[in-house]
């Protein structure tokens, strides 16, 4: 088995992704306990479902101690929503909605990043689904700026996510680069990433002074880094700290055999005891 000692320089940090974890509980809440209990200090994930409250969410948060890193934007009421809207013509009043609710959630989480998301398109896109995307951006940097808070959009793989807006990482730099906010960067998700344009290293090097946040999963059966799969995690993770980022990686991936028993990789690269 492949082991590394943690870079001390530059150490990652690991929060549990809830929406692919602790998923033996459909208690949304108890994920927050499960995590906790399972050895993470913090946590990443989508907005609260319908039925469960902020407020009840900041409870747990609190009880626990975990620290909540990133939140998906509300999707509100807008077709294909669970993947956004940014990016679709006609709904800029459900994206400033939806946006303004995050932000008090995030606010009350005392979360720092929110993911942005594009929405899924039915036809091919077009200037006017650009258009509508950087003009959306624009207001977001605008409203993190006042609110200290940073927003993230990340590219998503037309396999996982057919028709999704935002499958280009040149589109995204591009973006971020018009935009030319420090509270607007790049969720750079290494699963997504080998798939899009695989290169890994380079991509690394390339994006690392526009990336805020970092997901990861095996390819291209998306589970634990340390099954079998295209990626040699060992050294993926420790370039990445040796070009900088010293944030939170998020472990957006399916556990194969239950999300404790596949925790075992975190020791095994050297970043638990």
């Amino acid at each position: 088995m492949i082991t590394r000692l943690r870079t001390e320089k530059m150490p990652l940090q690991f929060c549990a992704n809830l929406n692919f974890m602790f998923t033996e509980s459909e208690d949304f809440l108890e994920r927050y306990r499960l995590a906790k209990k399972a050895g993470f200090s913090a946590v990443e994930g989508v907005f609260p479902p319908d039925h469960v409250s902020v407020a009840d969410v900041a409870k747990v948060r609190d009880e626990t101690g975990l620290k909540q890193v990133l939140i998906n934007i509300a999707t509100g009421n807008v077709p294909n929503g669970q993947f956004g809207c940014a990016a679709l013509p006609g709904q800029e009043v459900a994206f400033r909605e939806n946006l303004k609710r995050t932000v008090e959630c995030a606010k009350a989480l005392r979360c720092e990043k929110i993911h942005i998301m594009a929405g899924k398109l039915t036809t091919p896109a077009s200037a006017e689904h650009d258009a509508t995307y950087l003009n959306n951006l624009e207001y977001a940097a605008t409203i993190l700026e006042q609110n200290k808070l940073l927003g993230v959009i990340e590219p998503i793989n037309k396999y996982a996510v057919p028709g999704y807006y935002l499958a280009c990482y040149e589109k995204a730099i591009q973006m971020i680069q018009e935009v030319n906010s420090p509270c607007l960067k790049l969720m750079f998700d290494i699963f997504h990433a080998q798939h899009i344009r695989g290169d890994i290293t380079t991509a690394i090097k390339s994006y690392a002074p526009h990336i805020g946040h970092v997901q990861l999963a095996q390819v291209p059966n998306r589970n634990e880094p340390n099954t079998d799969g295209e990626l040699n995690y060992p050294y993926v993770l420790d370039t990445l700290a040796r070009n900088g980022y010293n944030n939170w990686v998020g472990c957006e991936y399916k556990p194969k055999a239950g999300t404790v028993e596949g925790l075992g990789w975190l020791r095994d690269f050297g970043y638990w005891k």
